[in-house]
């Protein structure tokens, strides 16, 4: 807080700040949308598996935030950065699958590779931070 009592733009209060989270949410959206056209038979096959691993990256990074070490937060933040790798290839299933196309999962990995830099970028902050 600055000394007018305004949060400073900068300053992290919660895991609604973070623009990683940010963009894992909207890669979350972006899956939801890719796996609606899945056939039916993959309702609970691969489409949930790509759906869960989605959800698992912000949701991780939220959980990560809330914990009271910053060495819990990297331990959340690798998880989340698993997720994204567990993510990329169910995307590129489904395309050897046929059920989607280069194309159409080219927005979803390339919001992926962004947040995966984005969190390699945070993790090495925190990881600073903790030494020195």
């Amino acid at each position: 807080m600055s000394s007018d009592g305004k949060r400073k733009p900068d300053t992290v209060t919660s895991y609604r700040d973070l623009v990683v989270w940010q963009k894992a949410m909207a890669l979350v959206s972006a899956v939801y949308k890719l796996t609606a056209a899945f056939p039916g038979s993959e309702r609970f096959g691969l489409a949930s598996q790509i759906q869960r691993a989605a959800v698992s990256v912000p949701s991780n990074i939220a959980e990560g935030q809330g914990r009271l070490a910053t060495k819990e937060f990297r331990q959340f933040l690798g998880i989340s950065r698993g997720s994204l790798k567990e993510l990329e290839t169910q995307l590129m299933i489904s395309v050897d699958l046929g059920y989607a196309s280069t194309e159409e999962i080219a927005t979803c990995l390339d919001l992926a590779d962004e947040i995966g830099r984005m969190l390699n970028a945070l993790i090495k902050a925190l990881e600073r931070k903790s030494s020195g």
